[in-house]
């Protein structure tokens, strides 16, 4: 009996032994799953951190590539001495002489007759403001052939304005004046714009402070208002140069295409592309010049207006 119940006992024993090995096993087992999960979980967020960024990075690398592709070939499509030679055809010289000049002109019009405009969008309240910004702005998002018609029915020898001017012996049409007409009509929008931003980011307690101190509002304009705004509205000056030098579609409606009249480069580009490609590839590296030389200004500028703000 006493051996029976010894072996029973040993039996229970090895039953319970291997039970509580049993569920050691499925305790090491549950325990060791979450770590497996968070390994698993682990590769998953790394592999969308990695694709977060290498995704953006290919989009931008495209981006860039896209634009930078036409750039870089202008200069490789232009063998130097070529370009060199097309600098002195009297094509090139006319249309760079006059879109200079145009453009010159057209920015100081557009700086005289904008900064007045701005400052009264930026300063006062009046009835139908939202109607004349959008109608300042309307030539920004306007068809460049559709503003060339517009103002050739506004201005042409049978327009509505130029019908009497022209019985005074004044035609606009087709001359240099009417490119100078289309280049203000495009480009202001832009030089508005900016100024507007510029007179709006004045603090109002420097203007009151100098009006406080007894000076006319005349005198705050010139002294206080204008030097802060100063590096905005050269900015937007710069970029109203830009767009007027690079009109097209308005110039050639409006003023046609005479060498040495109303020529400027961007159509100069068009008509030497019939006969004469070397002179398209040499104004278009001029234009593309100008065009970086605008951008590296209006940054430059735009990082002083921030800096001083921030100052």
């Amino acid at each position: 009996m006493a051996a029976g119940s010894q072996s029973a006992r040993i039996a229970d024993e090895s039953k319970h032994g291997l039970f509580m090995a049993s569920d050691q096993a499925k305790i090491n087992y549950m325990i060791r799953l979450p770590e497996e999960g968070q390994e698993v979980t682990g590769i998953s967020v790394r592999a969308k951190e990695i694709a977060l960024k290498v995704g953006p990075a290919i989009l931008l690398i495209l981006a860039v590539a896209f634009i930078a592709l036409p750039v870089v070939s202008l200069f490789i499509k232009s063998p130097m001495d070529a370009t060199i030679r097309s600098l002195h055809d009297p094509v090139v010289m006319d249309a760079l002489r006059l879109s200079l000049m145009t453009s010159s002109l057209t920015t100081s019009i557009v700086i005289l007759m904008g900064t007045p405009v701005a400052y009264i969008h930026a300063r006062f309240h009046y009835f139908g403001k939202e109607i004349a910004d959008s109608l300042i702005d309307l030539p920004v998002i306007m068809p460049p052939a559709v503003a060339g018609i517009a103002l050739l029915m506004a201005f042409g020898r049978m327009g509505i304005l130029g019908h009497y001017l022209n019985a005074f012996g004044i035609s606009l049409a087709f001359t240099t004046l009417a490119v100078i007409i289309a280049q203000v009509f495009v480009s202001s929008p832009f030089y508005i714009r900016q100024a507007r931003t510029s007179f709006e980011d004045v603090d109002r307690s420097f203007e009151s402070a100098a009006r406080t101190l007894g000076a006319s509002r005349t005198y705050t304009i010139f002294h206080v208002i204008l030097p802060i705004a100063c590096n905005g509205l050269i900015s937007g000056a710069i970029m109203a140069f830009a767009r007027s030098l690079g009109e097209f579609g308005a110039t050639i409606m409006f003023a046609g295409n005479f060498q040495g009249r109303t020529q400027t480069m961007p159509l100069a580009i068009y008509t030497a592309m019939q006969g004469d490609l070397d002179v398209s590839l040499c104004l278009s590296l001029i234009l593309v010049a100008i065009s970086f030389l605008v951008i590296a200004l209006v940054k430059t500028l735009t990082r002083r207006v921030y800096k001083n703000a921030g100052n």
